[in-house]
Protein backbone atom coordinates (compact mmCIF):
# COMPACT_ATOMS: atom_id res chain seq x y z
CA UNK A 1 0.00 0.00 0.00
CA UNK A 2 2.73 2.44 1.03
CA UNK A 3 4.60 1.56 -2.16
CA UNK A 4 1.63 2.59 -4.30
CA UNK A 5 1.21 5.81 -2.34
CA UNK A 6 4.88 6.66 -2.84
CA UNK A 7 4.54 6.01 -6.55
CA UNK A 8 1.60 8.39 -6.71
CA UNK A 9 3.57 11.01 -4.79
CA UNK A 10 6.49 10.64 -7.17
CA UNK A 11 4.18 10.96 -10.17
CA UNK A 12 2.65 14.13 -8.68
CA UNK A 13 6.09 15.68 -8.22
CA UNK A 14 7.13 14.73 -11.75
CA UNK A 15 3.85 16.15 -13.07
CA UNK A 16 4.55 19.52 -11.42
CA UNK A 17 8.02 19.58 -13.00
CA UNK A 18 6.71 18.48 -16.40
CA UNK A 19 3.88 21.03 -16.55
CA UNK A 20 6.23 23.84 -15.46
CA UNK A 21 8.81 23.01 -18.12
CA UNK A 22 6.10 22.62 -20.79
CA UNK A 23 4.64 26.05 -20.02
CA UNK A 24 8.06 27.68 -20.14
CA UNK A 25 8.79 26.11 -23.53
CA UNK A 26 5.38 26.89 -25.05
CA UNK A 27 4.87 30.30 -23.41
CA UNK A 28 8.23 32.03 -22.88
CA UNK A 29 8.23 34.86 -20.37
CA UNK A 30 8.00 38.32 -21.87
CA UNK A 31 10.88 40.53 -20.83
CA UNK A 32 10.27 44.11 -19.82
CA UNK A 33 11.73 47.25 -21.31
CA UNK A 34 14.73 47.27 -18.94
CA UNK A 35 15.70 43.72 -19.92
CA UNK A 36 15.11 43.45 -23.68
CA UNK A 37 15.42 47.12 -24.60
CA UNK A 38 12.83 49.31 -26.27
CA UNK A 39 11.26 52.75 -26.02
CA UNK A 40 9.76 54.69 -23.14
CA UNK A 41 7.48 57.62 -23.99
CA UNK A 42 5.84 60.08 -21.63
CA UNK A 43 2.84 62.08 -22.85
CA UNK A 44 1.23 65.04 -21.13
CA UNK A 45 -2.40 66.09 -21.56
CA UNK A 46 -2.82 69.63 -22.85
CA UNK A 47 -5.65 71.98 -21.93
CA UNK A 48 -7.30 74.12 -24.59
CA UNK A 49 -10.04 76.72 -24.56
CA UNK A 50 -12.62 74.04 -25.28
CA UNK A 51 -11.36 71.07 -23.24
CA UNK A 52 -9.88 70.64 -19.77
CA UNK A 53 -7.61 67.91 -18.44
CA UNK A 54 -10.01 65.87 -16.34
CA UNK A 55 -9.93 62.36 -14.86
CA UNK A 56 -12.33 61.12 -17.54
CA UNK A 57 -10.33 62.76 -20.31
CA UNK A 58 -7.06 61.12 -19.16
CA UNK A 59 -8.80 57.75 -18.83
CA UNK A 60 -9.96 58.22 -22.42
CA UNK A 61 -6.41 59.05 -23.52
CA UNK A 62 -5.12 55.81 -21.96
CA UNK A 63 -7.87 53.76 -23.65
CA UNK A 64 -7.25 55.28 -27.11
CA UNK A 65 -3.46 54.90 -26.82
CA UNK A 66 -3.88 51.26 -25.76
CA UNK A 67 -6.11 50.54 -28.77
CA UNK A 68 -3.63 52.17 -31.15
CA UNK A 69 -0.64 50.27 -29.74
CA UNK A 70 -2.52 46.97 -29.78
CA UNK A 71 -3.24 47.54 -33.47
CA UNK A 72 0.49 48.10 -34.05
CA UNK A 73 1.17 44.59 -32.75
CA UNK A 74 3.61 45.57 -29.98
CA UNK A 75 4.14 42.65 -27.57
CA UNK A 76 3.23 43.33 -23.93
CA UNK A 77 3.25 47.16 -23.94
CA UNK A 78 2.89 48.98 -20.62
CA UNK A 79 0.52 51.96 -20.53
CA UNK A 80 -0.15 53.67 -17.22
CA UNK A 81 -1.08 56.99 -15.67
CA UNK A 82 1.45 59.18 -13.91
CA UNK A 83 0.15 62.04 -11.81
CA UNK A 84 -2.87 64.00 -12.98
CA UNK A 85 -1.99 64.66 -16.60
CA UNK A 86 0.72 62.26 -17.78
CA UNK A 87 0.69 58.83 -19.45
CA UNK A 88 3.74 56.56 -19.58
CA UNK A 89 4.02 54.24 -22.58
CA UNK A 90 6.67 51.50 -22.60
CA UNK A 91 7.20 49.56 -25.82
CA UNK A 92 9.56 46.58 -25.32
CA UNK A 93 11.56 45.63 -28.39
CA UNK A 94 10.77 48.86 -30.30
CA UNK A 95 14.11 50.46 -31.20
CA UNK A 96 12.78 52.97 -33.79
CA UNK A 97 9.93 54.84 -32.10
CA UNK A 98 9.12 57.29 -34.89
CA UNK A 99 6.10 55.44 -36.26
CA UNK A 100 4.78 54.66 -32.77
CA UNK A 101 5.16 58.31 -31.76
CA UNK A 102 3.24 59.45 -34.83
CA UNK A 103 0.40 56.99 -34.27
CA UNK A 104 0.14 57.56 -30.51
CA UNK A 105 0.42 61.33 -30.38
CA UNK A 106 -1.82 62.42 -33.23
CA UNK A 107 -5.27 63.40 -32.01
CA UNK A 108 -6.81 61.82 -35.14
CA UNK A 109 -9.80 64.16 -35.15
CA UNK A 110 -11.60 63.31 -38.40
CA UNK A 111 -14.13 65.80 -39.80
CA UNK A 112 -16.30 65.91 -42.91
CA UNK A 113 -17.09 69.52 -43.73
CA UNK A 114 -19.48 70.99 -46.24
CA UNK A 115 -17.46 73.32 -48.43
CA UNK A 116 -17.36 75.44 -51.57
CA UNK A 117 -14.51 76.47 -53.81
CA UNK A 118 -13.81 80.14 -53.24
CA UNK A 119 -14.71 82.40 -56.15
CA UNK A 120 -11.98 84.83 -57.28
CA UNK A 121 -9.08 85.94 -55.11
CA UNK A 122 -9.45 84.50 -51.62
CA UNK A 123 -7.65 87.44 -50.05
CA UNK A 124 -10.45 89.82 -51.06
CA UNK A 125 -13.08 87.95 -49.01
CA UNK A 126 -13.49 89.35 -45.54
CA UNK A 127 -14.31 87.21 -42.53
CA UNK A 128 -17.56 89.11 -42.01
CA UNK A 129 -18.74 88.38 -45.55
CA UNK A 130 -17.83 84.72 -45.20
CA UNK A 131 -19.96 84.32 -42.09
CA UNK A 132 -22.74 86.42 -43.62
CA UNK A 133 -23.03 84.32 -46.80
CA UNK A 134 -21.94 80.85 -45.60
CA UNK A 135 -22.85 80.67 -41.92
CA UNK A 136 -21.26 81.39 -38.51
CA UNK A 137 -18.77 78.48 -38.73
CA UNK A 138 -17.44 79.45 -42.14
CA UNK A 139 -13.72 80.00 -42.60
CA UNK A 140 -11.32 80.28 -45.51
CA UNK A 141 -8.50 77.76 -46.07
CA UNK A 142 -6.13 76.91 -48.88
CA UNK A 143 -5.83 73.38 -50.23
CA UNK A 144 -3.39 71.85 -52.71
CA UNK A 145 -5.19 69.56 -55.14
CA UNK A 146 -3.60 66.15 -55.59
CA UNK A 147 -3.87 65.77 -59.35
CA UNK A 148 -3.33 69.31 -60.58
CA UNK A 149 -0.88 70.23 -57.84
CA UNK A 150 -2.21 73.78 -57.57
CA UNK A 151 -3.38 75.57 -54.47
CA UNK A 152 -7.01 76.63 -54.32
CA UNK A 153 -8.95 78.60 -51.77
CA UNK A 154 -11.77 76.63 -50.21
CA UNK A 155 -14.52 77.84 -47.90
CA UNK A 156 -15.27 75.45 -45.06
CA UNK A 157 -18.87 75.96 -44.04
CA UNK A 158 -20.06 73.43 -41.46
CA UNK A 159 -18.81 70.17 -39.95
CA UNK A 160 -21.45 67.54 -40.68
CA UNK A 161 -19.78 64.26 -39.68
CA UNK A 162 -16.99 63.17 -37.33
CA UNK A 163 -14.81 60.11 -36.83
CA UNK A 164 -17.24 58.94 -34.16
CA UNK A 165 -19.84 58.44 -36.91
CA UNK A 166 -17.73 55.75 -38.58
CA UNK A 167 -18.65 52.08 -38.47
CA UNK A 168 -15.39 50.85 -39.94
CA UNK A 169 -12.21 51.79 -41.80
CA UNK A 170 -9.76 49.66 -43.77
CA UNK A 171 -6.96 50.07 -46.36
CA UNK A 172 -7.94 50.07 -50.01
CA UNK A 173 -6.99 51.20 -53.51
CA UNK A 174 -8.65 53.78 -55.74
CA UNK A 175 -9.38 53.30 -59.44
CA UNK A 176 -5.81 54.26 -60.27
CA UNK A 177 -4.26 51.79 -57.82
CA UNK A 178 -3.28 54.44 -55.26
CA UNK A 179 -3.56 53.65 -51.52
CA UNK A 180 -6.69 55.08 -49.91
CA UNK A 181 -8.74 54.53 -46.77
CA UNK A 182 -12.13 52.96 -47.36
CA UNK A 183 -14.68 53.99 -44.74
CA UNK A 184 -18.24 53.13 -43.87
CA UNK A 185 -20.54 55.22 -41.67
CA UNK A 186 -22.88 53.83 -39.05
CA UNK A 187 -26.62 54.00 -39.69
CA UNK A 188 -26.99 57.55 -38.38
CA UNK A 189 -23.86 58.73 -40.16
CA UNK A 190 -24.93 57.07 -43.43
CA UNK A 191 -28.26 58.95 -43.34
CA UNK A 192 -26.53 62.30 -42.74
CA UNK A 193 -23.93 61.54 -45.43
CA UNK A 194 -26.70 60.76 -47.91
CA UNK A 195 -28.45 64.07 -47.13
CA UNK A 196 -25.22 66.08 -47.35
CA UNK A 197 -24.13 64.54 -50.67
CA UNK A 198 -27.63 65.10 -52.08
CA UNK A 199 -27.44 68.85 -51.50
CA UNK A 200 -23.73 69.11 -52.35
CA UNK A 201 -23.71 67.73 -55.92
CA UNK A 202 -21.06 69.64 -57.86
CA UNK A 203 -19.51 70.95 -54.65
CA UNK A 204 -16.62 69.63 -52.55
CA UNK A 205 -16.78 67.94 -49.17
CA UNK A 206 -13.59 68.67 -47.29
CA UNK A 207 -12.09 65.85 -45.22
CA UNK A 208 -9.98 67.16 -42.35
CA UNK A 209 -7.64 65.23 -40.06
CA UNK A 210 -6.54 67.15 -36.99
CA UNK A 211 -7.82 70.41 -38.58
CA UNK A 212 -5.71 69.84 -41.71
CA UNK A 213 -7.42 69.31 -45.08
CA UNK A 214 -6.26 66.01 -46.54
CA UNK A 215 -8.84 65.69 -49.30
CA UNK A 216 -11.67 67.70 -50.86
CA UNK A 217 -13.42 65.58 -53.48
CA UNK A 218 -16.28 67.02 -55.54
CA UNK A 219 -19.61 65.25 -55.08
CA UNK A 220 -20.81 63.86 -58.42
CA UNK A 221 -24.02 62.28 -57.17
CA UNK A 222 -25.79 61.46 -53.90
CA UNK A 223 -24.23 58.58 -51.95
CA UNK A 224 -26.91 56.68 -50.02
CA UNK A 225 -24.70 53.65 -49.23
CA UNK A 226 -22.80 55.35 -46.39
CA UNK A 227 -19.48 54.29 -47.94
CA UNK A 228 -16.70 56.59 -49.07
CA UNK A 229 -12.95 56.86 -49.62
CA UNK A 230 -10.35 59.10 -48.02
CA UNK A 231 -7.53 59.89 -50.43
CA UNK A 232 -4.60 62.17 -49.88
CA UNK A 233 -1.57 61.03 -51.84
CA UNK A 234 -0.85 58.53 -49.04
CA UNK A 235 1.79 55.85 -48.89
CA UNK A 236 0.75 52.30 -47.93
CA UNK A 237 2.13 52.77 -44.40
CA UNK A 238 0.35 56.12 -43.99
CA UNK A 239 -2.93 54.47 -44.96
CA UNK A 240 -2.35 51.68 -42.43
CA UNK A 241 -1.54 54.19 -39.70
CA UNK A 242 -4.62 56.28 -40.48
CA UNK A 243 -6.81 53.16 -40.34
CA UNK A 244 -5.36 52.34 -36.91
CA UNK A 245 -6.08 55.83 -35.62
CA UNK A 246 -9.61 55.93 -37.03
CA UNK A 247 -10.48 52.53 -35.54
CA UNK A 248 -9.04 53.47 -32.14
CA UNK A 249 -10.88 56.79 -32.15
CA UNK A 250 -9.73 60.33 -31.56
CA UNK A 251 -7.91 61.38 -28.41
CA UNK A 252 -10.35 63.26 -26.15
CA UNK A 253 -7.72 65.94 -25.49
CA UNK A 254 -4.47 66.89 -27.23
CA UNK A 255 -1.30 65.30 -25.82
CA UNK A 256 2.31 66.42 -25.97
CA UNK A 257 5.35 64.15 -25.98
CA UNK A 258 7.52 65.38 -23.09
CA UNK A 259 10.04 62.55 -22.76
CA UNK A 260 11.55 59.91 -25.03
CA UNK A 261 14.01 57.32 -23.78
CA UNK A 262 15.45 54.44 -25.79
CA UNK A 263 16.92 51.54 -23.81
CA UNK A 264 19.49 49.47 -25.70
CA UNK A 265 19.36 45.65 -25.58
CA UNK A 266 22.97 45.43 -24.34
CA UNK A 267 21.99 47.02 -21.02
CA UNK A 268 19.19 44.50 -20.58
CA UNK A 269 21.47 41.57 -21.46
CA UNK A 270 24.03 42.73 -18.91
CA UNK A 271 21.29 42.97 -16.26
CA UNK A 272 20.06 39.45 -17.06
CA UNK A 273 23.58 38.01 -16.97
CA UNK A 274 24.32 39.62 -13.60
CA UNK A 275 20.98 38.43 -12.21
CA UNK A 276 21.72 34.88 -13.36
CA UNK A 277 25.10 34.92 -11.63
CA UNK A 278 23.57 36.33 -8.44
CA UNK A 279 20.79 33.73 -8.56
CA UNK A 280 23.15 30.79 -9.09
CA UNK A 281 25.52 31.90 -6.31
CA UNK A 282 22.64 32.57 -3.92
CA UNK A 283 20.99 29.23 -4.71
CA UNK A 284 24.24 27.32 -4.22
CA UNK A 285 24.97 28.97 -0.86
CA UNK A 286 21.44 28.37 0.41
CA UNK A 287 21.47 24.75 -0.78
CA UNK A 288 24.83 24.11 0.92
CA UNK A 289 23.63 25.68 4.18
CA UNK A 290 20.44 23.59 4.23
CA UNK A 291 22.34 20.32 3.71
CA UNK A 292 25.06 21.11 6.24
CA UNK A 293 22.68 22.28 8.94
CA UNK A 294 19.53 20.21 8.38
CA UNK A 295 21.05 17.10 6.77
CA UNK A 296 18.53 14.93 4.88
CA UNK A 297 15.49 17.24 5.38
CA UNK A 298 17.67 20.08 4.09
CA UNK A 299 18.51 18.06 0.99
CA UNK A 300 14.79 17.46 0.36
CA UNK A 301 14.17 21.20 0.80
CA UNK A 302 16.82 21.83 -1.85
CA UNK A 303 15.00 19.51 -4.26
CA UNK A 304 11.74 21.38 -3.55
CA UNK A 305 13.61 24.65 -4.13
CA UNK A 306 14.90 23.38 -7.48
CA UNK A 307 11.29 22.61 -8.45
CA UNK A 308 10.18 25.98 -7.08
CA UNK A 309 12.24 27.98 -9.61
CA UNK A 310 10.63 26.66 -12.84
CA UNK A 311 7.24 26.55 -11.07
CA UNK A 312 7.31 30.31 -10.36
CA UNK A 313 8.53 31.12 -13.88
CA UNK A 314 5.76 28.93 -15.35
CA UNK A 315 3.09 30.72 -13.30
CA UNK A 316 4.41 34.10 -14.42
CA UNK A 317 4.32 32.86 -18.01
CA UNK A 318 0.75 31.59 -17.57
CA UNK A 319 -0.30 34.99 -16.18
CA UNK A 320 1.36 36.73 -19.16
CA UNK A 321 3.38 38.77 -16.67
CA UNK A 322 6.22 40.92 -17.95
CA UNK A 323 9.49 40.21 -16.18
CA UNK A 324 11.45 43.34 -15.26
CA UNK A 325 14.66 43.89 -13.32
CA UNK A 326 12.78 44.69 -10.07
CA UNK A 327 10.71 41.59 -10.84
CA UNK A 328 13.87 39.49 -10.84
CA UNK A 329 14.76 41.04 -7.47
CA UNK A 330 11.33 40.04 -6.14
CA UNK A 331 11.84 36.52 -7.50
CA UNK A 332 15.24 36.13 -5.83
CA UNK A 333 13.80 37.48 -2.58
CA UNK A 334 10.97 34.95 -2.73
CA UNK A 335 13.54 32.13 -3.00
CA UNK A 336 14.86 33.18 0.40
CA UNK A 337 11.33 33.20 1.77
CA UNK A 338 10.73 29.71 0.36
CA UNK A 339 13.75 28.47 2.33
CA UNK A 340 12.52 30.35 5.40
CA UNK A 341 9.34 28.26 5.44
CA UNK A 342 11.40 25.07 5.43
CA UNK A 343 13.60 26.39 8.24
CA UNK A 344 10.52 26.93 10.43
CA UNK A 345 9.35 23.39 9.70
CA UNK A 346 12.72 21.77 10.38
CA UNK A 347 13.27 23.62 13.64
CA UNK A 348 9.88 22.39 14.75
CA UNK A 349 10.85 18.88 13.57
CA UNK A 350 13.89 18.89 15.87
CA UNK A 351 11.70 19.65 18.86
CA UNK A 352 9.23 16.89 17.95
CA UNK A 353 12.00 14.30 17.45
CA UNK A 354 13.67 15.20 20.74
CA UNK A 355 10.34 14.81 22.57
CA UNK A 356 10.44 11.08 21.85
CA UNK A 357 7.83 10.84 19.09
CA UNK A 358 8.24 8.50 16.15
CA UNK A 359 9.70 9.85 12.92
CA UNK A 360 6.30 9.70 11.16
CA UNK A 361 4.50 11.46 14.01
CA UNK A 362 7.27 14.08 14.23
CA UNK A 363 7.06 14.81 10.51
CA UNK A 364 3.30 15.30 10.60
CA UNK A 365 3.35 17.38 13.79
CA UNK A 366 6.14 19.65 12.54
CA UNK A 367 4.21 20.57 9.40
CA UNK A 368 0.93 20.99 11.24
CA UNK A 369 2.33 23.23 13.98
CA UNK A 370 4.55 25.27 11.66
CA UNK A 371 1.69 26.02 9.28
CA UNK A 372 0.20 28.96 11.22
CA UNK A 373 3.58 30.71 11.59
CA UNK A 374 4.38 30.24 7.89
CA UNK A 375 0.92 31.45 6.84
CA UNK A 376 1.05 34.55 9.06
CA UNK A 377 4.49 35.63 7.85
CA UNK A 378 3.58 35.11 4.19
CA UNK A 379 0.21 36.87 4.47
CA UNK A 380 1.84 40.00 5.91
CA UNK A 381 4.33 40.00 3.02
CA UNK A 382 1.54 39.55 0.46
CA UNK A 383 -0.34 42.50 1.99
CA UNK A 384 2.74 44.68 1.48
CA UNK A 385 3.15 43.35 -2.09
CA UNK A 386 -0.51 44.04 -2.95
CA UNK A 387 -0.15 47.58 -1.59
CA UNK A 388 2.93 48.11 -3.77
CA UNK A 389 1.03 46.80 -6.81
CA UNK A 390 -1.86 49.26 -6.47
CA UNK A 391 0.20 52.26 -5.37
CA UNK A 392 3.46 51.77 -7.28
CA UNK A 393 4.43 52.37 -10.90
CA UNK A 394 5.17 49.74 -13.56
CA UNK A 395 8.56 48.53 -12.34
CA UNK A 396 7.42 48.39 -8.72
CA UNK A 397 4.35 46.47 -9.81
CA UNK A 398 6.65 43.93 -11.47
CA UNK A 399 8.41 43.45 -8.14
CA UNK A 400 5.07 43.04 -6.35
CA UNK A 401 3.76 40.47 -8.85
CA UNK A 402 6.81 38.21 -8.79
CA UNK A 403 7.04 38.45 -5.00
CA UNK A 404 3.36 37.51 -4.59
CA UNK A 405 3.58 34.61 -7.03
CA UNK A 406 6.81 33.47 -5.40
CA UNK A 407 5.24 33.47 -1.93
CA UNK A 408 2.25 31.43 -3.13
CA UNK A 409 4.56 28.92 -4.82
CA UNK A 410 6.80 28.72 -1.74
CA UNK A 411 3.80 27.76 0.38
CA UNK A 412 3.10 24.91 -2.06
CA UNK A 413 6.67 23.62 -2.29
CA UNK A 414 7.35 23.83 1.45
CA UNK A 415 4.04 22.50 2.77
CA UNK A 416 3.22 20.05 -0.01
CA UNK A 417 6.27 18.90 -1.99
CA UNK A 418 8.67 18.76 0.96
CA UNK A 419 6.03 16.99 3.06
CA UNK A 420 5.40 14.45 0.30
CA UNK A 421 9.11 13.67 -0.03
CA UNK A 422 9.56 13.30 3.73
CA UNK A 423 6.60 10.91 3.89
CA UNK A 424 8.21 8.91 1.09
CA UNK A 425 11.30 8.52 3.29
CA UNK A 426 9.24 7.23 6.21
CA UNK A 427 7.04 4.92 4.13
CA UNK A 428 10.12 3.56 2.38
CA UNK A 429 11.73 2.94 5.81
CA UNK A 430 14.81 4.94 4.79
CA UNK A 431 14.66 6.75 8.14
CA UNK A 432 13.25 4.94 11.17
CA UNK A 433 15.11 6.23 14.24
CA UNK A 434 14.23 9.65 15.76
CA UNK A 435 17.87 10.20 16.79
CA UNK A 436 19.25 9.43 13.34
CA UNK A 437 22.15 11.64 12.31
CA UNK A 438 20.47 11.98 8.91
CA UNK A 439 17.74 14.13 10.45
CA UNK A 440 19.69 16.70 12.47
CA UNK A 441 23.01 17.36 14.14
Amino acid sequence: MSKNINQLRLLAILAVIGVSVYLLVKMPITLGLDLQGGTRLVYEGQETEKVKVTEDAMAGVVAVIRNRIDALGVTEPTIQRKGKNQVIVELPGIKDPERAIKIIGDTALLEFVEAEWSPGDARTISEEKLKEFYGPEARLETFKEEKEGRERAIILKKTVLMGADLKGAWPGLDQYGNPVVDIEFNSKGAQIFSEVTSRSVGKPIAILLDKRIISAPNVREPIPSGKAQISGNFSVEEVQDLVIKLKAGALPIPVKLVETRIVGPSLGKDSIDRSKVAGIIGFALVAAFMILYYRLPGFLADIALAIYVPLVLAILSLLHATLTLPGIAGFLLSIGMAVDANVIIFERLKEELRSGKTVKASFDASFERAFSAILDSNVTTVIAAVTLFFVGTGTIRGFAITLSVGIAASMFTALTLTHMMMNMLVDGKLVTKPDSKLLYK
